[in-house]
């Protein structure tokens, strides 16, 4: 809708927009009529177009400082300028919008979809197993127009502990390079002429079981790729020749990647605060909430500024390679293919070409042993394996933590995360539809209409644990009582029966959203969450009664019945200082 908007809202035709192949097939008869086509437009529009302006801005150190004094001037000369009759009235406004954000609203006149009205059933995804080599593969088949789906899962199991803060920048850096017989330069160029775009990325899932452990075969990185069916042997090549023989001597080009992904995770904090602050309240509770603060929080940015920081990179240039070695290595590896039925051969052809070739150039290691518990399949219809490997923290002990980062910005972001239920659990759809229900009918009004921030809620991770959050936050202590009062209102049971329904379709929203070709069968691949055990998930939200929501959140949720962390990321704040139970970072 995006994409069409800015045409159609001047009177431009939105379906000759969508008609894709009739404008690739325009641009490649320009370029056949005129080889410099490209070139011609580059040379119009911006080498010989004098129509441009040129923008410098700078920063003011002493900003943020000039704000507040603007502010507080402001406000003092508005005050200045009350009469006692101004007074009372705006006590009395207040006093007015007090009692409007604290009354209930009659929505029974709105169109509302039923829970009656929802599927009962999923759609079942098939998916066929089969190997390439000694790599397990997925394969889905889908009507992907054209295209083929690859991904990959490479375990970590055996990555040692000292190495695992420079994955994130290791997955950052690996297809920025260089491989084989190509420059960073003519990889990029490779990279977007034969596919549709090529990444790595961290991934850490909690296992469905237990909280205390994470499946060896769901942690690690993944690899992901799609191209058009013709470029197949193109883009296996790229991914061999990063598998083989990738670029890590190249220190400019290093730093230059180095500082980028710093200055992307110090920006992003400003922009996406609740999720930092959520992932490390968690970081105490599981041995999942962990990796991921290690991966993707507060931690991961620390030790990036660090890195950034460094006058010589030959540490890092040392230290990639060593994670190569644990990393890239199709003894860890397993396997995702999408595509048309009529290409699926076509593609476990290539695929097992593909690990052929890295098969053969690996080099040997002595691997190194995580602690693996075995444990029978959670489902007897999972053709992935007869059993599962967990990898178990055996010295990990959750305990309580409040921890609060001192920013240079003007609000907060704050969170409260709470150890409750694996996926598989029968309770877990109740603090699902608790957490919708929690955000709609309590916390949002008391921490964005009364708190003045610009959001606010809970939710219910995959991981087990149950979070608080508030976004943009101007208050710290207010919001954390609003987290306590929203319990102390859900375990006295004051909601009705709509309200329920409606939380129950907001959670089904999110269970049925649409799934594209592309992703169809990936929540098995990552997660090992098959269709069954979807199912068994769907028929429990269905049963969650008024009763199971408040059992569930005097069992889980109160005080002396939960293990929990906090977090705060925000200005100074005097009283969080002085206060003994407080972690300042």
């Amino acid at each position: 809708m995006w994409y069409i908007a800015s045409l159609w809202n001047h009177d431009g035709d939105p379906v000759q927009l969508l008609q894709i192949s009739s404008s690739v097939t325009k641009f490649r008869q320009a370029l056949t009529e005129n080889p410099r086509f490209l070139q011609d437009k580059v040379k119009h529009y911006f080498k010989e177009n004098t129509h441009r302006l040129t923008l410098s801005m700078s920063p003011d150190e002493s900003y943020l400082e000039k704000q507040a004094q603007a502010e507080e001037e402001k406000l003092q000369k508005k005050i200045q300028t009350l009469t006692d009759s101004d007074r009372n009235e705006i006590y009395k406004k207040g006093l007015e919008l007090l009692a409007a954000q604290s009354k209930t609203q009659d929505a029974s006149c709105l169109p509302a979809l039923k829970v009656s009205d929802i599927e009962p059933a999923i759609p079942i995804t098939p998916v066929q197993m089969g190997s390439a080599g000694c790599v397990p593969v997925q394969y889905c088949e889908q009507p992907t127009n054209g295209l083929v789906y690859f991904r990959a899962m490479c375990s970590l199991n055996t990555l040692p502990e000292d190495l695992r803060l420079y994955v994130p920048l290791f997955c950052s850096v690996i297809t920025r390079m260089g491989s084989g017989g190509l420059d960073y330069r003519q990889q990029a160029q490779q990279m977007e002429l034969r596919t549709g775009g090529m990444s790595v990325s961290t991934q850490v899932i909690p296992d469905s079981t237990q909280l205390d452990m994470y499946e060896g075969k769901y942690f690690g990185v993944l690899l992901s790729s799609s191209c058009l069916e013709r470029n197949l042997p193109h883009m296996f090549q790229l991914w061999s020749d990063i598998f083989n023989s990738p670029h890590f001597d190249d220190e400019e080009r290093l730093r230059v990647l180095v500082m980028s992904s710093a200055q992307e995770l110090a920006n992003g904090i400003s922009y996406s605060g609740h999720m930092y602050a959520m992932t490390r309240s968690g970081r105490h509770l599981t041995p999942a909430g962990d990796l991921q603060e290690s991966f993707g929080g507060m931690e991961q940015v620390k030790f990036m500024k660090r890195i950034a920081e460094m006058s010589d990179l030959g540490q890092v240039i040392r230290t990639l390679p060593r994670i190569k070695k644990h990393l890239l290595n199709p003894d860890n590896m397993r396997c995702a293919v999408n595509a048309t039925p009529q290409k699926v051969s076509d593609t476990a052809a290539q695929l097992d070409k593909f690990i052929k070739d890295i098969a053969e150039n690996r080099r040997e290691r002595k691997p190194v042993r995580p602690n693996i518990v075995e444990v029978k399949p959670l489902d007897p219809s999972d053709s992935s394996g007869l059993s599962r490997k967990l990898i178990a923290e055996l010295n990990f002990q959750p305990f309580q933590m409040k921890t609060f980062f001192p920013m240079p910005f003007p609000i907060n972001f704050v969170s409260e995360s709470i150890r409750t239920v694996p996926f598989s659990h029968e309770d877990y759809a109740s603090l699902c539809v608790l957490a919708r229900m929690m955000t709609a009918k309590f916390l949002h009004g008391e921490i964005r209409e009364k708190g003045g921030a610009y959001g606010g809620g809970a939710r219910m991770g995959g991981g087990g644990l149950f979070s608080f959050y508030s976004y943009r936050d101007p208050n710290t202590a207010q919001t954390l009582s609003a987290f306590r009062k929203g319990v102390d209102w859900a375990k006295s049971g004051q909601f009705t029966q709509q309200d329920i329904d409606e939380a129950k379709l907001s959670v089904f929203s999110a269970v049925d959203s649409p799934v594209a070709p592309a992703d169809k069968g990936m929540s098995r691949f990552l997660s090992g969450v098959t269709d069954e055990m979807k199912q068994s998930h769907r028929e429990r939200l269905f049963t969650v009664t008024h009763e199971s929501l408040v059992n569930a959140a005097h069992r889980y949720l109160g005080v002396g019945q939960r293990t929990c962390g906090v977090a705060i990321l925000g200005p100074e704040n005097e009283a969080i200082k002085k206060d003994p139970s407080w972690v300042v970072k």
